[in-house]
């Protein structure tokens, strides 16, 4: 296996998200190109993550599967910088990554074995039916929730009568509304309310892509889709449902 990466901001910004769910994750390497999908310990949220082949100037690998620890990937990533170039070549139970600018530096991660079951992100989150769909500017969606998580912990996103809501209550509220005007929305009536702690560890994602899809049903879980310069990130957050006074 050997990836060279001309643009290694893709790769660290995919990491930075996946780190705020997980710790550890199995790498994919495949002939679409890298992919990552991990759910968090709670089984309440998965993400997925994918590079295509296209991104790579340089892509040898037959399909493989690196057990990675995401700190000690982000550190090494970390140190490249604005016009480096990243090579990454598996060496048995290591990966060897090569940051060239200047200079050539080279460090070696060892793989770890990771227990946890192999998910198929799209084969999950093709089973989930959902009634809205609506695309909006990230900016917008960013300043939304941190809003909410001014007033409560958890937020309902509402479609009524062909507006988007987001609202959230506590012993204050927020509310913002979206027309056709403001976001792409095509969706039915309905209402799910999701955990504002995992929304919030989602704008990662909506900080690096100029539009936010968000895919929803009546007490069903969430979709969001980000995507920037190739690199595609998407979250799945389950419902939580309570008896609303």
């Amino acid at each position: 296996m050997l990836l060279k990466l001309d643009n290694p901001s893709l790769l660290l910004k995919g990491v930075d998200m996946i780190s705020e769910l997980v710790t550890e994750v199995k790498v994919k390497v495949s002939e679409f190109g890298l992919s990552i999908t991990a759910m968090d310990p709670a089984n309440v949220s998965m993400v997925g993550f994918k590079l295509p082949k296209s991104v790579f100037s340089q892509f040898e690998s037959e399909n493989t599967t690196l057990g990675i620890n995401l700190d000690s990937l982000k550190k090494i990533l970390k140190r490249a910088g604005a016009g480096s170039s990243l090579i990454m070549e598996r060496k048995e139970n290591l990966l060897g990554i090569q940051i060239q600018d200047k200079i050539k530096r080279s460090f070696d991660l060892s793989l770890i074995d990771i227990e946890s079951e192999d998910i198929d992100f799209d084969a999950k989150a093709g089973r989930m039916e959902f009634t809205a769909r609506v695309e909006l500017d990230s900016i917008d969606f960013i300043d939304v929730v941190e809003d909410a998580v001014i007033v409560a912990d958890a937020c309902a996103f509402i479609i009524d009568n062909g507006k988007f809501i987001i609202e959230a209550k506590g012993l204050n509220s927020a509310r913002a509304e979206f027309s056709g005007d403001e976001a792409k929305i095509n969706a039915e009536q309905c209402k799910s309310r999701y955990s504002l702690e995992y929304l919030q560890k989602f704008l990662k994602g909506a900080k690096v892509s100029d539009k936010t899809v968000i895919s929803f049903a009546n007490d069903h879980p969430l979709r969001l889709d980000f995507s920037s310069s190739g690199m595609q990130v998407s979250f799945i957050l389950a419902p939580r449902v309570e008896t609303e006074d």
